[in-house]
C-alpha cells in the first residue's frame, strides 16, 4: 500500500474522541468490534484505567523530545487499534504524547476490525493481525513513510516464545494459564520500561523509513 487516503475512511478518531467512544460503549455493556463477551468486557475497563493512568504519568526522554520536534514535514500517525487491546492501552498514549510535541504531526486511530484491508497490508510476520500497528504517512501526499507495531522488540520476542511453547503444551489448561500469565507478565514489562521503548524505537522506525 503506497498511500492511504485517511481523511476518507470512516470511523477515524482523534484520541481524546478515541477515549469518548470506548467510554460510550462500555455504558451499553460493549466494547469495540464483535466479540461482546464479559472477559473483553473487563479487558476494556482494565485498558480504559491504564489510559488514563499513562495519560497523567507518561514522560517523553529527552532525546525522544528532541528527535520529535526535529521533524519539518507534516505527517499523520495512523494507529489500528481495538478497545479491548491490551498492547494498545500502553503504547497509545504515548504515541499521542510525541504526537502533541510538534504542531506538524497528526495523530488519529482507526478499529482493525473494521479496516482488514489496510490491516493485512501491515501484518506481523505476515500472518497475524497484531495491534497496534502505528502507520506513518506523509500529510500532503498521504504517502505511507513505514510503520512500527505492534510492541517493542524485546517484549515482542519474549511474547512470540511463549505463543510457541503454549504451542506444545500437555493439556488446554495448561495453555491457557501460559497465556494468561504472559498477558500479566507483559503489562509488568509496560510498567517496568515506562513508555521508553516505546519512544525509542517507534522514531526509529519512522527515520528509518523517511
Amino acid at each position: 500500500m503506497e498511500a492511504i487516503a485517511w481523511q476518507n475512511l470512516p470511523g477515524v478518531y482523534t484520541y481524546p474522541a478515541y477515549c469518548q467512544m470506548i467510554d460510550a460503549l462500555l455504558e451499553q455493556g460493549k466494547t469495540t468490534g464483535h466479540n461482546h463477551s464479559p472477559a473483553m468486557l473487563h479487558y476494556t475497563e482494565l485498558n480504559v484505567a491504564r489510559m488514563r493512568r499513562l495519560d497523567k504519568t507518561t514522560k517523553l526522554t529527552a532525546a525522544s523530545l528532541a528527535t520529535v520536534k526535529a521533524i519539518d514535514r507534516p505527517q499523520t500517525w495512523l494507529t489500528i487499534t481495538e478497545a479491548w487491546c491490551g498492547d494498545a492501552a500502553q503504547i497509545i498514549p504515548v504515541i499521542e504524547l510525541l504526537a502533541a510535541a510538534n504542531p506538524l504531526l497528526t495523530h488519529r486511530l482507526i478499529l482493525r476490525d473494521e479496516h482488514l484491508d489496510i490491516m493485512d497490508v501491515f501484518l506481523t510476520n505476515g500472518i497475524s493481525r497484531a495491534i497496534p500497528i502505528t502507520i506513518f504517512l506523509d500529510t500532503e501526499t498521504n504517502a505511507v513513510l513505514g510503520s512500527w507495531g505492534p510492541r517493542p522488540a524485546e517484549l515482542q520476542a519474549e511474547v512470540q516464545a511463549t505463543q510457541v511453547a503454549a504451542l506444545t503444551a500437555p493439556t488446554p489448561a495448561a495453555r491457557e494459564a501460559m497465556v494468561e500469565l504472559s498477558k500479566i507478565n507483559t503489562q509488568k514489562w509496560y510498567v517496568h520500561d515506562k513508555g521508553v521503548a516505546i519512544q525509542q524505537e517507534m522514531l526509529e522506525a519512522l527515520l528509518g523509513g523517511v
